[in-house]
C-alpha cells in the first residue's frame, strides 16, 4: 500500500469520520471503501478492506477508507444503515475534491459497506460499483437498492463458502443484475482467510475497468 494521509471527513449534524486517502501519481480516479458492520468489529482496518485498497492503489487509483460513523475515532453513533449512506456520500464527495476535475469516482464495499455502497450507488452517480461479499442471507436483495440499469463496471463477488453470502443467494443476485460480473472465489467463507490474494485478483480486475475521466 502506497503512503496514506489522515484526513477527516465532515457530514451532517455534527458527524466527523476519520478516514485515510491515498493518492497515486497520475491518478485520474478513485475508490471509496466501506468496511463490515460496526457493531461486529468492522472498521476501515479490516484486512479486506485494505485489500481492496492495495489493488485498487495498484491499478492507479486514488484509494480512500473511512471508519463509519461511531467507530473509531470518528464521532456519532450508529444509525443501521441511514446515516452510514451519508457516510458514504461524504466520503465519495472528498475524493471528487481530492482528485483533477472530471476524475472518475468509484465505491467499493465489503459486507455491512457492501449494502451501504449499493444503496448510495443507485442514487448517486458513480463510475464503478464492486460488492464483496453482500450479506443476502441476512438482509436479501431488496436492501441493495436497484442496480438493475446500471452500466458501469459492477461486481459481485463472494466465497463459495460464505454462509452470509451463499452461492445460490450470490446467483440470484447475479440474475437481477444482468450487466454486472459476479466471481466466486473457491472455498472462500466471508471473511476470506487465506483467500485475499485470489480476491485481490478479481477485485484488481474491477478497477482497472474503471472509466479514470468522466
Amino acid at each position: 500500500m502506497i503512503n496514506e494521509r489522515r484526513v477527516s471527513l465532515s457530514v451532517a449534524a455534527g458527524v466527523t469520520l476519520d478516514a485515510r486517502l491515498a493518492i497515486p501519481e497520475g491518478a485520474a480516479a478513485g475508490v471509496a471503501l466501506s468496511h463490515p458492520h460496526p457493531l461486529y468489529g468492522g472498521d476501515m482496518e479490516n484486512p479486506v478492506v485494505i485489500r481492496a485498497a492495495e489493488v485498487c492503489q495498484e491499478a492507479g487509483l486514488a484509494t480512500l477508507r473511512f471508519n463509519f460513523r461511531g467507530v473509531g475515532a470518528s464521532t456519532g453513533e450508529h444509525d443501521e444503515g441511514r446515516g452510514e449512506e451519508d457516510d458514504l456520500r461524504s466520503a465519495l464527495a472528498e475524493l471528487r475534491a481530492a482528485l483533477p476535475a472530471g476524475a472518475g469516482v468509484a465505491a467499493a464495499g465489503y459486507s455491512f459497506g457492501a449494502t451501504i455502497t449499493a444503496r448510495v450507488a443507485a442514487r448517486t452517480p458513480v463510475t464503478g460499483v464492486a460488492l464483496i461479499a453482500p450479506p443476502l442471507a441476512v438482509r436479501g436483495l431488496e436492501h441493495l437498492g436497484d442496480l438493475a440499469g446500471y452500466g458501469g463496471p459492477l461486481l459481485v463477488v463472494a466465497g463459495t463458502a460464505d454462509t452470509y453470502c451463499p452461492p445460490e443467494a450470490l446467483a440470484r443476485l447475479g440474475q437481477t443484475l444482468p450487466k454486472a460480473t459476479v466471481r466466486s472465489v473457491d472455498g472462500a467463507d466471508h471473511f476470506f482467510f487465506g483467500k485475499l490474494f485470489p480476491l485481490g485478483e478479481i477485485v484488481g480486475a474491477w478497477a482497472r475497468a474503471i472509466p479514470r475521466l468522466t
